[in-house]
């Protein structure tokens, strides 16, 4: 298989891209809105205004944005080692956690190794895998919309490098338990990096899933992916963490682009760690309007699994997410849509998830307009 060539306005052939390029599916983010009346609840963000604290400290930070930021980010990782009780030697940064799992996967995958992952989860896994010339391994999500542990531990093989474990899941909010985690990873070779995505932890509920801390402390092949984007509102600069053993964070900083995270970054994420309490203040507020939105959508006749993100899923085949992204589409919401399986709807502030309610209402089981006949 030979990839195709690219033209060129003057007629002669440029390039190639690698076929793993050219064959890529782009990521699809949300999408967005402009106009005043539209609801974008599409894109997982926070609704909220940055924290008084990090913006403050962005505007601060300008005034030297002509000059690099530290590359090391020694001061933000020391800060991130000491809240959860590390050291700066297990801590790596980057831009947003999907850019540090880029990291990881280049860091730990050659050509034709495996990377396994549950399926429908995060839109980026597949993407950066292919990336890395590495192969994807797919598990169906079980029937309860997470991930089928015994199945993905039966299919480890010897190309297995890297499993990504993503609690809660996304798109589907489902989280995975301390007790099977733990079984699962006392099933897995020591030899396979296996990364808990912790993107949206900060809006589950304490016990809905695992201590990943405690994991780490206890299976030394275990990562922990977070972010800054989601509950701290840092989405547009871009700056997340892994926690890994020392050899494996050093290597994840060795493959990161050099001052990936900017010196606003930096700073912003270090206030809004010490502006926690905060923080966890508007989390709470997402999570009253998240337990209101599944309760009254479950009174509607809505089939919905509970949440543990700051969003909500509803499966849908190719019919009714039609009907769905229509709805939606008129009543000015953005949402995300999956095609063949679903649509995930950001929580946001109580008027806009009222319409979200009072657009899911008219299309509630029962009440939906019957498929046209030919």
């Amino acid at each position: 298989m030979t990839p195709d060539r690219i033209p060129s306005p003057h007629g002669k052939t440029l390039p190639n891209l690698r076929i793993a390029v050219s064959g890529l599916p782009p990521y699809v983010p949300g999408r967005r809105g402009t106009g005043m009346d539209i609801a974008a609840l599409a894109s997982n963000e926070s609704h909220y205004a940055p924290l008084p604290a990090a913006a403050a400290a962005v505007a601060e930070a300008a005034g030297t944005m002509n000059r690099y930021p530290d590359m090391g980010a020694v001061d933000l990782r020391e800060r991130i080692a000491r809240d959860l009780g590390v050291t700066a030697d297990e801590v790596a940064v980057g831009p947003g956690s999907v850019g540090v799992l880029q990291q990881v996967i280049t860091g730990l995958c050659d050509a034709g190794d495996e990377v396994m992952f549950a399926w429908r989860s995060f839109e980026a896994y597949p993407i950066l895998t292919e990336l890395a010339g590495a192969k994807a391994v797919l598990i169906p999500l079980d029937d309860t919309e997470g991930h089928d542990l015994k199945a993905m531990a039966e299919a480890v093989t010897e190309r297995t490098r890297l499993i990504l474990l993503c609690t809660p899941n996304n798109p589907t909010g489902t989280p995975i338990s301390q007790e099977d985690i733990e079984a699962f990873l006392s099933s897995v070779p020591s030899n396979i990096l296996v990364v808990i995505d912790e993107a949206y932890v900060e809006y589950a509920e304490t016990g809905k899933g695992p201590d990943s801390i405690a994991l780490y402390r206890k299976y030394p092949n275990v990562s922990i992916l977070r972010t800054f984007s989601k509950a701290y509102g840092l989405a547009g600069l871009r700056v997340g963490y892994a926690v890994a053993a020392p050899a494996i964070a050093e290597g994840l900083r060795r493959t990161a682009i050099p001052f990936s995270v900017s010196a606003l970054a930096q700073k912003a994420a270090i206030v809004s760690l010490d502006a926690k309490d905060e923080m966890e203040a508007r989390v709470g507020g997402i999570k009253e309007e998240r337990e209101r939105m599944y309760t009254q959508l479950k009174e509607m006749g809505w089939e919905l699994h509970p949440s543990q993100g700051n969003f909500l899923w509803i499966r849908a085949d190719k019919d009714l997410l039609a009907l769905l992204v229509d709805a939606f589409t008129k009543a000015g919401i953005l949402v995300r849509a999956y095609a063949g399986d679903g649509i995930r709807i950001t929580i946001a502030s109580p008027s806009s998830n009222n319409r979200v309610l009072s657009t899911l209402s008219s299309l509630a089981p029962g009440r939906r307009p019957a498929p046209a006949t030919t």
